[in-house]
């Protein structure tokens, strides 16, 4: 655990008591603070009491009374689409807001770190796609290298509940914008931009508010190095506000396509990684045989992890075969079963329309599953990318609608994922690649994108009996 600094003797009122919230009132209390506990659900509040948490109603005046902040967990809004009635509050009444990922970046570093021959490193990841890939990546590399690592954030476990980094160890962040727009401390040593696409616009109040929750890491943070996806227009912008010229290799700049310039770069093009600096070609590496990172959007996470790592002094050999004995991660991109000559890929955690782009672009002959809570927009940018699909089983309740949009492309309304991998098995040839790659959220049928990989990869197994 990483107890709380600062704040001893001091009300705090936490809101929210799911991981992030019941991690930071354990924080605050090792830290010595008055935790004053809130969440609007029963069964979080009665999972609190039972930690021996202190709950306090927020309805009743004296909840406020001399609270110097308030930590808000990561899925309560506080601006868009409008405030959590608590957080509203707590503006009115001047009680400063923040929440764990704040806590953690004040309360790392110790008077013990004065001791230490390498003080330990914060490597702190965001975007809209790979985030978590490259960070799992990164913390794989790093445990290859025999290096301390730690994987927190919206990964792995929560920032607070880590033990406190020894000795040259290094502490992998995985960060929403969630996370980075509330925070009122960002100090990572290295931050790592992926891309930015549409996501979570009615939270952030549309694609500037969410640019501008990811730029904070950057522009608040002032790392020491950053890694930035330049694909897109806003890393462009972003590189360009964070560099001094073009040779400035404090910024790295990562791309699937060749840069031109004198600085630090780091690209994937035709599935080969190439490190630039200062014109001169570093180091290079096929990733196509890299088993585990499968496609461009992969390639681009392998770009941003290697940029981390070469900050922190790691060969190019040694990083190169990590990659090669990084397996992946759950539900992204993730091959389940190959059976007759047939791959079986579970991507749920394609969430969006540029997720499900990437991992349509990564395969070819695919028996395509799409369907679920679909996001603005549909599926009409996906159309360029669906000449690998043989053919779409469309699941979800918005099934019909969906099967509009995919006008020419030969398609079957499933509904359900059990018919959906009934019907693309039984049609499957060798060659082909069943794909989950569903371009929205989950939240129609199932609890989380986790579940919707799961019951995939369950039917895939039943079917291969």
């Amino acid at each position: 655990m990483i107890p709380a600094a600062g704040v001893k003797g001091q009300r705090i009122v936490v809101l929210g008591l799911g991981r992030s919230g019941l991690s930071a009132a354990r924080s605050l209390t090792a830290g010595g603070a008055h935790a004053l506990c809130w969440d609007d659900s029963v069964v979080a509040r009665e999972t609190a009491e039972a930690e021996g948490l202190t709950l306090y109603d927020l309805s009743l005046r004296e909840a406020w009374e001399g609270a110097a902040s308030m930590i808000v967990s990561p899925g309560i809004p506080h601006l868009y689409p409008e405030p959590n009635q608590w957080v509203a509050r707590a503006v009115e009444a001047g009680v400063p807001i923040d929440n764990d990922i704040g806590i953690f970046f004040r309360s790392l570093a110790t008077s013990g770190w004065d001791h230490f021959e390498t003080p330990p490193k914060v490597i702190a990841i965001t975007g809209s796609n790979g985030k978590s890939t490259t960070a799992a990546l990164l913390h794989h590399c790093l445990n290859v290298a025999g290096r301390e690592s730690q994987l927190a954030g919206n990964i792995g476990r929560g920032v607070l509940d880590i033990a406190p980094p020894g000795d040259g160890g290094v502490v992998v962040l995985e960060l929403s914008s969630y996370q980075t727009e509330l925070a009122r401390a960002l100090t990572p040593d290295v931050a790592v931009f992926t891309n930015l696409s549409p996501d979570h616009l009615d939270r952030h109040g549309g694609m500037g508010g969410y640019f501008a929750a990811k730029r904070r890491l950057f522009a608040e943070g002032g790392p020491d190095r950053a890694v930035i996806g330049v694909d897109e227009i806003e890393g462009r912008f972003l590189a360009n506000q964070l560099s001094e010229g073009p040779g400035d290799d404090r910024v790295i700049r990562i791309s699937n396509s060749k840069l031109d310039g004198t600085g630090w770069s780091v690209t994937a093009r035709k599935g080969f990684l190439s490190e630039h600096r200062k014109t001169r070609q570093i180091a290079s590496v096929d990733l196509r045989a890299v088993r585990g990172l499968p496609g461009e959007h992969n390639h681009q996470n392998a770009c941003a992890a290697w940029a981390a790592l070469r900050t922190l002094g790691l060969a190019p050999k040694l990083i190169e075969q990590a990659f090669h004995s990084f397996e992946g991660l759950p539900h992204r991109s993730q091959i389940v079963a190959e059976y007759n000559g047939v791959t079986y890929v579970n991507d749920s955690k394609a969430t969006n329309v540029d997720a499900a782009a990437k991992a349509l672009s990564a395969f070819k002959s695919i028996r395509w599953i799409v369907g679920g809570q679909m996001k603005g927009g549909g599926l009409g940018a996906l159309q360029p990318h669906l000449t690998h699909v043989t053919k779409a089983y469309v699941i979800g309740r918005q099934a019909d609608e969906i099967a509009l949009e995919l006008k020419n492309t030969p398609h079957a309304v499933c509904r359900t994922m059990a018919i959906a991998v009934a019907e693309a098995m039984t049609e499957a040839e060798p060659g082909d690649t069943v794909l989950l790659a569903p371009a929205g959220a989950s939240f129609d049928q199932y609890d989380n994108f986790e579940r919707r990989g799961e019951h995939f990869i369950t039917e895939v197994q039943r079917g291969l009996q």
